[in-house]
């Protein structure tokens, strides 16, 4: 259906020394199916000596159809020079990964089904059962898990990496930067200067253990209960409660769901006696997928062999990370939200092990919270050295050099290609001044 078009019309009213004057502007609309008519409307007040003239003003007007929707489709190019990830404050709690409303609107829904005596809908894994395509997710994370922890003992050999023993700083390079940043308990007492000391794969993979549970809808762990169970690396634990099978650390495979109602279990399968573990000095298989002492298992490599294990060992880091996330937006992983303690499986346990801020409150309990991919496998950044054997670096600066995760900074250096996530924080395009030319530099 068309619009009427007017060329003009004046309509004039004198009242209370009042002039109105509407005007309806006429513009060529097109008839064709690609455009989209549009009215706007103006209203207007001018004075003009005693009387004051009123004007509305009516504009048609034409706009190809998807223009703005193919506004919205245009995206940014990837930016260089990020901002580095903030340090989560020691005296606060960590934010929610989810919106605090969500989880509450999610606990209120889940109340009123129970109190209606409606069973809570649970879908694998969250009944218990495996996701069968998550499965082979699964073991490619734990294969490359144990090539990544190969990999890096390897390149150690070559690619010297330091420590501080006073705090969590890690460098890669010959010797350890003069930045004076160390958060330690002495570092007054050294001005904020590091105490470097030879680094490990410790070093660059931060150790996140977890309980290891036969039945993770099981006996809840207790305090008094806390030695009766391994600790595990927690990107292992996540596998095996996704469908790896390990001999020395078995997992219940149900065949029936779990039956919940509300916050209570009606159907669970029974309580199964836990095998006993397995001695870790009767199977080596043990070992390939720890990071204790690793660099002392594997040799040194040929140095003609050394870029290809490098990029060996970051394409297996790349898959961990993507695999990692690929398994926590399934399975449950919960983490403390004041200290590092990470727990896979539907809820946390109860070992009274926290001693971060206030723990005296939670009677050394764990504020557990939904986890994210980077407590579960955090990516411990480091300093980019742009060259290895040139100049420490210093205070001065700073703000000039960028930042990489440790297994990306020392593949890198070993001669692995860099993937373009880390590019931006590695602040590659940014020329690094004379120490003299550092306060001239706006």
């Amino acid at each position: 259906m068309g619009i009427p078009l007017v060329s003009s019309a004046l309509c004039h009213s004198y009242s209370n020394s009042v002039f109105t004057n509407m005007e309806f502007i006429r513009t060529e609309l097109s008839a064709s199916n690609s455009y989209s008519h549009g009215l706007k409307f103006k209203h207007q007040q001018f004075h003009t000596g005693g009387s004051t003239m009123c004007r509305t003003l009516c504009c048609a007007s034409r706009k190809p159809r998807g223009e703005e929707r193919l506004w919205r489709r245009k995206t940014t190019p990837q930016t260089q020079n990020v901002d580095f990830p903030p340090k989560p404050p020691k005296k606060k709690k960590k934010p929610y990964p989810i919106p605090f409303k969500e989880i509450r609107q999610a606990a209120r829904e889940d109340k009123k089904l129970a109190q209606m005596g409606i069973e809570k809908p649970l879908e694998p894994p969250k009944n218990g059962l495996l996701v069968p395509d998550l499965v082979p997710v699964a073991y490619e994370v734990f294969d490359s898990w144990k090539l990544l922890i190969k990999g890096l003992a390897q390149l150690l050999h070559v690619i010297p990496v330091h420590g501080c023993s006073e705090c969590s700083e890690v460098y890669v390079g010959p010797t350890g930067h003069l930045i004076l940043d160390c958060e330690g308990p002495t570092s007054s007492k050294r001005h904020s200067s590091h105490a470097w000391v030879k680094g490990s794969v410790n070093d660059i993979l931060v150790p996140i253990e977890s309980y290891h549970l036969f039945d993770p809808f099981g006996r809840r762990i207790k305090h008094h209960t806390r030695f009766d169970y391994d600790r595990i690396p927690a990107v292992v634990e996540l596998c095996i409660q996704a469908g790896v099978d390990i001999p020395e650390y078995p997992s219940r495979r149900r065949t029936n769901p779990v039956r919940m109602l509300g916050k209570k279990i009606l159907d669970r399968g029974g309580y199964l006696e836990e095998p006993k573990p397995w001695s870790s000095a009767e199977s080596s298989s043990l070992l390939e997928f720890d990071t204790y002492r690793a660099s002392e298992r594997f040799p040194c490599p040929l140095l003609s062999d050394v870029p290809e294990i490098a990029q060996e060992t970051m394409d297996a880091y790349q898959r961990v990370r993507k695999g990692v996330r690929k398994l926590m937006k399934k399975y449950t992983v919960k983490a403390c939200g004041y200290c590092s303690e990470v727990h896979v499986g539907p809820w946390g346990h109860n070992a009274k092990l926290c001693g971060s801020f206030k723990h005296q409150w939670r009677d050394g309990k764990h504020g557990w919270q939904d986890a994210t991919v980077d407590e579960v496998f955090p990516p411990n950044y480091v300093w980019h050295a742009r060259d290895p054997g040139g100049p420490p670096m210093r205070t001065q600066l700073k703000r000039f050099y960028g930042k990489a995760p440790a297994v990306v900074e020392v593949c890198m250096q070993a001669g692995a290609y860099i993937p373009d996530e880390y590019k931006p924080m590695m602040r590659l395009d940014i020329v690094i001044p004379d120490s003299e030319e550092a306060s001239l530099i706006a």
